[in-house]
């Protein structure tokens, strides 16, 4: 499973699964006992006592693990008719209850029984907000930035990676501004053979035709510019010939690039060279 595909709910249910097996070892009751007695009391924690360490906390920390783990699975499993993520959230929600009933029944709580229930409290919350509220929907871990961006991805005027220029064209190519005064020393201008700062005779202003056609079919079909970009949560990529089946998925937390824009749509090309469409493009990070 790819940890940038963790949202901050995830994150949340983590941490609270963790605060619950803690709370599972310490004692689920407390002596309100002088001292001297309350020190010869060996407070029982929620494992001796089977129903509340299985039927409470173990069954939250199981539930806070399906949740994650459908998450982070391609594809949803089922179990019984019910996806994993729907399982793990309604373990949650026992977990919370049963502590709660606990802390109803017992004259004196103990701390590992307080603390289980606001664990428990959490995780269920975060199971079912996770999936509803924005903030929490959020990647856990942020994208990073492209290290090397491709030369035909930049934007005209940008200055691209280290001997590069910006804009467009052949990587490494100095370019003249249009009608602009050439560089002598560039050679640039002259007829083979010649010698730089020699006058030369004024070429005809009349183009060929030979000359006019590699100009235009050098002019690009569209002003869409190739980038890269990343997207907020995992996103299905489709064929390209239109069909629904999904050829790969794109995780948060990795660069993509975009090759072709198609009305909403992108068509982006994998690390692995794959390319599909992604017809949900709202959200995404341009880098």
């Amino acid at each position: 499973m790819n940890i940038r595909s963790l949202t901050r709910g995830d994150g949340v249910l983590i941490g609270a699964a963790v605060v619950l097996f803690i709370a599972s070892f310490l004692g689920y009751a407390s002596c309100d006992g002088p001292d001297s007695i309350c020190d010869a009391v060996d407070l029982p924690n929620s494992w001796e006592a089977s129903p509340l360490g299985w039927g409470a906390f173990f069954l939250g920390i199981v539930g806070v693990a399906l949740v994650v783990l459908s998450r982070g699975l391609p594809q949803q499993r089922k179990v019984a008719g019910l996806e994993l993520g729907q399982v793990g959230t309604a373990f949650t929600i026992a977990s919370a209850w049963t502590l709660l009933m606990w802390i109803f029944e017992a004259n004196n709580a103990g701390a590992g029984l307080i603390l289980g229930l606001i664990a428990a409290l959490v995780a269920a919350g975060a199971a079912v907000a996770g999936p509803l509220v924005p903030a929490l929907k959020a990647p856990l871990v942020g994208a990073p930035k492209p290290q090397t961006p491709q030369p035909y991805g930049m934007q005209p005027g940008h200055p691209g990676p280290q001997g590069v220029p910006g804009g467009y064209g052949y990587p490494g190519a100095q370019q003249q501004p249009y009608g602009g005064p050439q560089d002598p020393s560039q050679g640039a201008g002259q007829p083979f053979g010649a010698q730089a700062g020699t006058p030369q005779p004024q070429a005809s202003h009349q183009p060929e035709p030979q000359a006019q056609a590699p100009a235009a079919q050098a002019q690009p079909a569209s002003d869409f510019a190739p980038f890269w970009f990343a997207v907020p949560v995992a996103r299905q990529l489709y064929a390209e010939d239109g069909s629904q089946a999904p050829i790969a998925e794109l995780a948060p937390g990795t660069w993509y690039l975009a090759v072709e824009q198609r009305g909403p749509a992108l068509v982006a090309q994998t690390q692995d060279g794959r390319r599909g469409v992604l017809q949900d493009t709202t959200g995404i990070q341009r880098g």
